[in-house]
């Protein structure tokens, strides 16, 4: 699946923009659109003050594995060896349970956008999205498929969500202000949108894509900067958009339907029509997640021995297929995609240390020099991201 870049043109042209699109759309996902509803429904207004601190969070760590990953050449498991010998090792465990429990949400959410879409069951929908996924990476141009897909879905889905802004009209003025004066601050939101944001594999589904397309090296680093804060920047609108979308709903004493909060934003506020605009945004956000995901797991594994490369599209296959199996059999991942997304926000400050020790060895990182602020930037983002996941996951401690 590796492609080399050969002219300056395609470089410009297409890695950049693919690795910003392909980690937005792996960031938003059904969880993205669940955790949205829910905690606008909870905190109004003030939700608008837990999406700027998760994006001020998200733009640290982001900006700092993208730029320490792209000027070394490694992925993130052959760094963290480098690092710690065995990080490397621990880190893809930890990867690739997580992507697996968000690949079973995302498949139940590909269903359910299929059943919201076209009435076929949940079940049905999440095999034909499975299909889909398994076409992608057989196809003998899977990059340029998976790059296309996620620049189309990710599109549709911002556009289709501000039609639905402009329909639930939010009280945009009361939002402005609660983002900066909230009533309320809530650990588990923040620790929540950044670790369904750019926990787990999310951080490094772009900074992956790049190598593989060969944009590597301290020549590149400012290219890379503008993927990783395009992503974040094209992740974050989405769910502005969704916040308001669904503050609209909620300011007019509206009750969001807490089996399925997301879909009734769309339907209470565009009705019918609303419902399979719901459809359509939740399995584009679905399958592209379905993608990322499986994409970015498995470029875990690449490196540790070459059956792995050779082999990598029969297992971005079983990946998929593991994970349709556990949602046939499990069902009702609801729930778990809120703590997931929780959990994920845990692996976040070690991934981040790993790669931030990193940026000093030039054994790894060759001339490159990690500018200090960025340096600083990451650490305020692991003692921030620690404290809140300890908080939220064990009360008691703090």
């Amino acid at each position: 699946m590796v492609k080399k870049i050969v002219s300056k043109a395609s470089i410009y042209n297409s890695p950049i923009i693919a690795a910003a699109f392909l980690m937005a759309t792996s960031a938003i996902g059904p969880g993205f659109l669940t955790q949205t509803a829910v905690f606008t429904n909870s905190l109004l207004a003030s939700f608008g003050f837990v999406i700027l601190i998760s994006i001020i969070l998200d733009i640290g760590a982001q900006l700092n594995i993208w730029k320490i990953l792209g000027a070394s050449g490694l992925r993130a498991q052959e760094l963290s060896n480098q690092v710690l010998p065995g990080a490397g090792y621990f880190l893809t465990t930890l990867i690739i349970i997580g992507g697996l429990a968000f690949n079973t949400g995302n498949l139940a959410g590909a269903g359910l956008g299929l059943n919201a879409l076209i009435g076929i069951s949940t079940k049905t929908g999440a095999i034909i999205s499975a299909i889909i996924a398994i076409f992608i990476f057989t196809n003998k141009q899977s990059l340029k498929w998976m790059d296309l897909f996620a620049k189309i879905l990710g599109m549709l889905m911002i556009l289709l969500t501000l039609y639905v802004v402009f329909i639930s009209r939010p009280p945009i003025g009361l939002a402005i202000e609660k983002t900066f004066l909230p009533d309320k601050i809530d650990f588990l939101a923040i620790i929540t949108l950044v670790g369904g944001t750019v926990g787990g594999y999310i951080s490094f589904a772009g900074a992956h894509r790049l190598i593989d397309a060969g944009l590597t090296g301290p020549s590149h680093t400012r290219e890379v900067s503008q993927s990783a804060t395009s992503a974040i920047l094209i992740a974050s609108l989405m769910r502005i958009l969704l916040f308001l979308a669904t503050l609209g709903v909620v300011s007019k004493g509206l009750s969001l339907d807490s089996s399925n909060p997301a879909a009734s934003v769309f339907q209470l506020a565009a009705g019918n029509i609303g419902y399979m605009i719901f459809g359509i945004i939740m399995w584009s956000a679905a399958i592209t997640s379905v993608v990322g995901s499986a994409y970015t797991s498995i470029s875990f594994l690449k490196s540790f021995h070459p059956t792995f490369d050779q082999f990598e599209k029969h297992m971005l296959v079983g990946f998929v297929i593991i994970a349709l199996s556990i949602f046939l059999v499990v069902g009702k991942p609801v729930k778990t995609l809120v703590i997931v997304g929780a959990l994920n926000g845990f692996i976040l400050p070690i991934a981040l240390t790993l790669v931030l020790f990193a940026s000093s060895n030039r054994k790894i990182v060759g001339e490159y020099k990690h500018p200090l602020w960025l340096k600083l930037f990451g650490i305020a983002v692991i003692i921030a991201t620690l404290y809140m996941s300890v908080k939220t996951i064990f009360p008691q401690v703090l």
